[in-house]
């Protein structure tokens, strides 16, 4: 095991024999030869004399060989000067390009820092901030989605209190592709906040959407738009955009030139060598930028667990030609709105098959809109029908591409599913692809969807074809390629759970990167990175905010946690009026309770309370100015005593006191 180990040692001793270089002294190289000569005779005199003393020199060399696995041994005396040289400049040459971060200025005492907002310690809501003295710029500004405790809560946006803090010192946000978790909250940010936007025109014209949608078309006004492999000065950094291939068109990973160094962002990627637009990852101008010396990678940890390489995306289209090919009836294809090149394969797979397309969906068909609009899904329009068009051909001429792959309530395929969609009535004959894979959280809305679909008696294609779909983020070759091209100093896994950013420091130690130079990140930790070191200084404010998506609204914290209260633990709501001068009830309380108590139990459990106030009024001193609140809260404290003792529950409750005189 210990051998197994130093193999995968990356080399940080200086070369063993690189002290015997000779100094350029003619007299010195001379008298070393002459010392080389006498030394060799003498050792092949002990090798004839004495096989048992090199019998231990070759122990010892063995056991310090095991010590660097991998190095190349000492170089033999008999080997010529001209070789020597050669070996010596080639362990050089081969140093320096193993760690190019060695050109970077160490003796710059700059500093910057980055601090990630949301992405870290879950999937999705990527936002982050990178910062110097005098400026700053955002990078990302996206959502997530909630869980099943979160009632009545549709998305979650990045509290944005840190930005608040360093307003004046942001320069503009940088966006590196166009998904939700990327882009969904920038109109939640620009209620709040305006900045430049710096992206590509498909990431602009998403977030443009989006704008419209809240109400803030005239924004557009802080558009710039970005060529990629050239820079552009945000602030104090120069920014690069270089393509990165991924499950969205157009996505980008970073160059930032900082006062103390380059960084390189990935944001999500995968290293697609066939992906459907032919533009492959810009991994020639990762290269150039890991030969001048990186002296950080932030790197898209999301599948880190997942050995070998993601599936190209072009898969994808292999396996939907045998899915139309048998298909007898109407297909119906669920995937991501954002995935415009998995949409665009099953559009050629409809004109090839002659089927009319029909999009369903209000982000689907505004996202494929904007996609042709562009010129990333070429298809002409004699092959678009609406929906109220569907049942004039027959079933075997239609593609309906359509929202709800995630399982989503109001999602179009959710509504087919529950015979509630007003133009789509599923039968028996149709076939439903879903195109996706469950986001971590939603896998009880996916089952639920395809049990609707099941009893529906659709035939169903999901899981059970391997390739149906690809995920868009790297697997770990693709990841250790990422860090052999770049060779950082400094390495901080992004985008992803803790699990997730810690496997990928253990690939990036494989690759050579030394575990003091790595930090695994939460949200809200701000890191500074020099030169010489990175470290955790502080913790800003972060967390999320809820959305309702049917008003766009924040739902505040004080509502979701009773809603989640009501959910769990259920509610007691009391009302009686007391007797300021009998210190009586005056008739009967109104008591009333939802999910603590069964219907048959109502009567005992009122006939319970009622004895607890009795009890309590006997002691208690009712006067006209008595403090009602003061009641109040006795009361609630004995009712709430009583629901622990046997129900074990701590509900909502309400005493509501009225005071006769």
């Amino acid at each position: 095991m210990q051998e197994n180990k130093n193999q995968n040692k990356p080399r940080r001793n200086p070369n063993p024999y690189r002290q015997n270089r000779p100094t350029g002294n003619k007299e010195n190289q001379t008298n070393n030869s002459n010392n080389q000569a006498q030394n060799s005779n003498h050792n092949n005199k002990q090798r004839s004399n004495n096989n048992r003393s090199n019998q231990q020199q070759n122990t010892r060399h063995k056991q310090n060989n095991n010590k660097s696995r991998g190095r190349r041994k000492q170089i033999p005396t008999n080997v010529s000067e001209d070789m020597r040289e050669c070996l010596i400049e080639n362990d050089k040459i081969q140093q320096a390009r193993m760690e190019p971060w060695k050109q970077i200025d160490m003796s710059n005492r700059g500093k910057i820092r980055f601090t990630p907002l949301g992405g870290l310690g879950e999937i999705g809501g990527n936002i982050a901030v990178m910062e110097s003295e005098n400026s700053a710029f955002i990078i990302d500004v996206g959502m997530s989605f909630p869980d099943e405790t979160m009632h009545g809560v549709d998305i979650l946006v990045p509290d944005f209190s840190y930005l608040h803090t360093i307003k004046d010192k942001i320069k503009g946000i940088v966006i590196t592709h166009s998904h939700e978790d990327h882009i969904g909250a920038m109109p939640y940010l620009f209620k709040e906040l305006k900045f430049p936007i710096y992206g590509t025109p498909l990431a602009l014209a998403m977030i443009e959407n989006k704008f419209n949608e809240h109400g803030l078309s005239a924004d557009t006004k802080y558009f710039r738009y970005v060529t990629k492999r050239k820079q552009y000065q945000i602030g104090d950094f120069k920014v690069e955009w270089m393509h990165m291939t991924h499950s969205i068109a157009d996505s980008s990973s970073l160059a930032i030139e900082t006062p103390i160094g380059t960084i390189i962002h990935t944001a999500d990627f995968k290293i697609d060598h066939t992906p459907i637009d032919g533009y492959t990852a810009d991994l020639h101008r990762i290269a150039y930028y890991g030969s001048k010396g990186v002296l950080a990678l932030f790197s898209d940890s999301t599948n880190s667990h997942n050995p070998g390489f993601t599936k190209s995306e072009m898969v994808v289209g292999k396996t939907f030609d045998s899915l139309f090919d048998m298909a007898k009836g109407r297909v119906i294809m669920s995937t991501f709105s954002s995935n415009i090149h998995r949409i665009f394969q099953a559009m050629e797979r409809a004109v090839k098959h002659n089927r009319k397309i029909c999009v369903i969906g209000r982000s689907m068909e505004r996202n494929i809109e904007t996609a042709r609009k562009l010129g990333y899904i070429d298809v002409d329009d004699k092959h678009f029908i609406e929906a109220h068009e569907v049942n004039r051909y027959k079933d075997e001429e239609v593609l309906v591409v359509t929202t709800g792959s995630q399982g989503e309530t109001m999602a179009a395929l959710s509504r087919m599913a529950t015979d509630e969609h007003r133009h789509i009535k599923l039968k028996p004959t149709d076939t439903v692809i879903i195109s996706a894979s469950a986001i971590p959280g939603n896998e009880a809305s996916v089952s639920k969807l395809m049990n609707l679909l099941m009893k529906a008696g659709v035939t169903v294609r999901y899981k059970e074809f391997s390739d149906i779909h690809v995920s868009g983020h790297a697997g770990q070759e693709e990841q250790k390629l990422m860090l052999r091209l770049v060779q950082p100093k400094f390495f901080l896994p992004v985008h992803g759970e803790y699990n997730h950013i810690a496997a990928h420091a253990k690939t990036a130690e494989l690759c050579g990167v030394d575990k003091r130079n790595m930090l695994l990140m939460s949200d809200g930790d701000q890191i500074e990175i020099t030169p010489k070191y990175i470290k955790k200084v502080k913790t800003v404010k972060s967390g999320k905010k809820y959305i309702d998506n049917m008003n766009n609204k924040e739902i505040f914290n004080d509502v979701v946690e009773d809603r989640q209260k009501l959910a769990n633990e259920g509610i007691v709501n009391v009302s009686l009026q007391i007797s300021a001068t009998t210190s009586k009830v005056v008739g009967k309380p109104v008591i009333s309770t939802f999910g603590i108590i069964a219907n048959k139990d109502d009567k005992k459990f009122e006939k319970e309370i009622e004895h607890l106030i009795e009890t309590y009024l006997l002691n208690a001193k009712i006067t006209p100015n008595s403090d009602t609140k003061k009641i109040e809260e006795d009361i609630r404290g004995l009712v709430r005593k009583h629901i622990i003792r046997i129900k074990k529950l701590y509900p909502i409750i309400n005493i509501t006191v009225f005071l006769a005189k």
